[in-house]
């Protein structure tokens, strides 16, 4: 996610940037990985450390929540008529080249398609935080190197676990599929890594610190961003090993935030007259958002399942009467295509959050 998306009034030094609200940010943009956080906490000890996930964690987390905020991107561009305009030739060169680079990888090896599009999510999410700091930086007048620092911490935050987990064995989760990450037991280096985080995040509370003393002013929404990402982050991958506990809390971190902002920035002004808005934005729109963007999810997996995967007949008993693909050729078609609405979300949110876009 690019940042610079809202044209708000001019703030006061002393107000806070919120996106929308104190109450709507705190508690749909800033406040779920401390809800996950909380989750984690209070579940049950053996979920921290396993690759247990019960079926119903799954189909919550995984399926209405990461899968279910990919398709959120068709509210910022083909269900747009303004941006769909505006963005038409990216709309369909990006699921075209998507596609083929696709079917090009999987056809030479099925786990280097599923290792780039790993590295690609693992961008994705790291660029979300960046955006949303600089949201919540909008209306700063601070030094370049308050500036920088705070983008060097937030790049850390994410970062860090991640390059501790690449330099880690094997841990009881992964991205995508086993083995997507490329991995290294080095411990030296998790040191030196671990060292050079926590200098980082000692110079920031210290910059922080002495802003206040001078200004008596405390940026809420950043530092609560930089807080939960950081908490997050660190929890899910280097102080936990468990499949449940990773993915509580990197998908509720990202997703939930990531539909709260598609949902508020594609709300209309209260002057435009409810026959002039889109068929979401009426009374029941939020319901509308919602259901399609499960709907989809639910049959995106359903294909998956049935095709490729058979892991949850339980779940996706409908799409068991589907043939079971195993040849190889049919794969490299087929796998590309399901993959398309990540891979095209993934290429797309570096557009569609750009500024005056």
């Amino acid at each position: 996610m690019k940042p610079s998306l809202l044209t708000p009034e001019p703030q006061a030094a002393s107000r806070q940037p919120w996106i929308r609200s104190a109450a709507f940010d705190g508690l749909w943009i800033l406040g779920p990985p401390f809800l996950a956080l909380l989750a984690v906490v209070l579940g049950p000890s053996v979920f921290r450390t396993s690759a247990q996930m019960p079926v119903w964690a799954w189909v919550s987390l995984v399926v209405l929540i990461d899968v279910a905020h990919v398709y959120s991107t068709l509210f910022r561009t083909y269900l747009d008529p303004v941006r769909r305009q505006r963005f038409r030739t990216l709309l369909w060169l990006v699921p075209l080249g998507c596609y083929v680079a696709g079917v090009a990888l999987h056809w030479v090896a099925g786990l280097w398609f599923w290792r780039m599009l790993a590295y690609a999510a693992v961008f994705h999410f790291v660029r979300q935080q960046y955006g949303f700091l600089r949201l919540y930086s909008r209306h700063e007048a601070a030094a370049a190197t308050s500036h920088h620092l705070d983008a060097v911490l937030i790049y850390a935050a994410t970062l860090y676990p991640l390059l501790w987990w690449h330099l880690s064995s094997p841990r009881n989760f992964n991205w995508f599929v086993t083995g997507d990450f490329v991995q290294y037991d080095w411990p030296a280096a998790r040191g030196l890594l671990t060292g050079l985080y926590a200098a980082l995040l000692l110079a920031y509370v210290v910059k922080e610190l002495r802003h206040w003393r001078h200004t008596r002013y405390v940026n809420r929404p950043r530092n609560l961003l930089l807080l939960g990402t950081a908490a997050s982050w660190y929890v899910g991958i280097v102080l936990f090993n468990g499949d449940l506990a990773f993915t509580l809390l990197n998908v509720v971190a990202h997703g939930i935030p990531y539909l709260a902002l598609v949902w508020t920035t594609s709300q209309p002004p209260s002057s435009i007259p409810a026959k002039a808005r889109h068929w979401w934005q009426g009374r029941y729109g939020i319901g509308l958002f919602l259901g399609l963007l499960g709907g989809l999810a639910y049959l995106e997996e359903g294909i998956w399942d049935g095709l490729v995967w058979r892991e949850h007949a339980d779940v996706f008993g409908l799409f068991q009467q589907l043939p079971t693909v195993s040849d190889s050729l049919a794969l490299s078609l087929l796998v590309p295509l399901l993959a398309l609405p990540q891979a095209t979300h993934y290429v797309l949110d570096g557009f569609i959050w750009r500024r005056n876009s």
